[in-house]
């Protein structure tokens, strides 16, 4: 009678032990699972801002092409300006800019700057490139100057169409005589991703082949 008590005392404790192993290893499953999907999600998400991302280096591209378009031969001529970047222009450049940068939608010098010769702040570093007011702007819009479109603010383009700034530096190069004006110009272009706050912001020094 005894040993038949305790084979079913036995017996209880072999199911008791079973189903709290059974227990952990659905815990541990579990775990693994939320583990897993928590990377795959975080993988995705890596994925998708490296693609934002590229997508406002792209942009930012485009904008330093349009930006030497605009300086050196615009292709629609009658939103062209690139006779201002040219020898005569200049001289014209230097009585009219007495600004810091050239601000609003219909003025003709709009995005155009003096560079700062005191070492202070660049001009790239001072306006708001998010400004699209078209009273108070200082960054030009992708084609404004030259006709060319770029298609923004839907699906998978960019939130906002690139735009860039032009600063005018004098190009002193040695052996140049005092009264020969040549300039260079920086641009600086910003591009946006899909997200606004997704943005890629390039330079590069142009000189105009006249």
């Amino acid at each position: 009678m005894k040993a038949t008590m305790f084979a079913h005392s036995f017996s209880r404790l072999q199911t008791g032990a079973a189903l709290i192993v059974c227990l952990l290893m659905l815990t541990m499953v579990l775990l693994l699972s939320i583990s897993s999907a928590q990377i795959a999600l975080q993988e995705e998400k890596t994925s998708r801002n490296l693609m934002d991302r590229q997508l406002a280096f792209h942009a930012a591209e485009a904008a330093l092409s349009d930006a030497e378009l605009d300086i050196q031969a615009s292709p629609d001529s009658e939103k062209s300006r690139s006779e201002l970047f040219s020898t005569q222009g200049l001289s014209e450049l230097a009585e009219n800019i007495g600004f810091v940068c050239g601000a609003g939608i219909a003025n003709r010098f709009l995005g155009v700057c003096l560079a700062v010769d005191d070492g202070g702040n660049p001009s790239w570093k001072r306006i708001d490139f998010l400004d699209a007011t078209p009273l108070s702007m200082q960054s030009v819009p992708y084609g404004r100057f030259t006709g060319q479109e770029y298609q923004a603010g839907v699906g998978t383009f960019s939130e906002k169409t690139p735009r860039y700034l032009i600063e005018v530096i004098q190009d002193k190069a040695p052996g140049q005589y005092t009264n020969q004006q040549r300039y260079v110009y920086r641009i600086t272009a910003i591009g946006f991703g899909m997200r606004q706050k997704t943005q890629v912001v390039l330079q590069t020094l142009y000189r105009r082949l006249d």
